[in-house]
């Protein structure tokens, strides 16, 4: 993979974090992440050589982060600080985590070969929901569910991608 795409892809990913998280909070814009992520998307997608590969890793990776999270939030483990919601979640989500999906098509894929840095790695998702505590996009309600959970979630997510994606793909 070139730098050029790498340094494309984790900057999308970083813009479309960023508008996502602070659209509303701090620019009171709450779409304004949605929009950014699928701009983002699009831009992604045209450039990507293999789009049929790209969906078979992108839909299962975020549909299954995003019914995580729906399910969190219905059973009000943590909650977002969002005002306009797509079912439990933020609308943003959507497009956040299809975003971090695009992590997953090729920058993640030297993970391979290092698989207990891969899961070591995996612990970062946690850390992130948690640092929007402070930020004031989520309120946790009961931090032993919510750590012990999001531990076991992102641990799976990461053997699904090591274990199962990237051996069929």
């Amino acid at each position: 993979m070139s730098k050029i795409k790498v340094f494309f892809t984790l900057t999308g990913y970083q813009i479309t974090w960023l508008t996502c998280i602070f659209g509303e909070l701090k620019f009171s814009k709450p779409n304004l992440g949605l929009y950014v992520g699928i701009i983002y998307l699009l831009i992604f997608f045209y450039y990507n050589k293999n789009k049929i590969n790209f969906l078979k890793i992108a839909i299962p990776i975020s549909l299954s982060g995003y019914l995580f999270d729906s399910i969190m939030v219905y059973f009000k483990i943590y909650e977002f600080n969002d005002q306009i919601l797509l079912g439990t979640l933020p609308i943003w989500m959507i497009t956040l985590w299809l975003s971090f999906s695009t992590l997953f098509d090729e920058i993640l894929v030297f993970l391979k070969n290092y698989k207990i840095l891969g899961l070591f790695l995996s612990l970062l998702g946690p850390l992130t929901y948690y640092l929007g505590v402070p930020i004031g996009i989520i309120n946790i309600s009961n931090l032993q569910l919510f750590i012990t959970f999001m531990v076991i979630f992102w641990i799976l997510l990461m053997l699904f991608y090591l274990e199962y994606i990237l051996k069929k793909f």
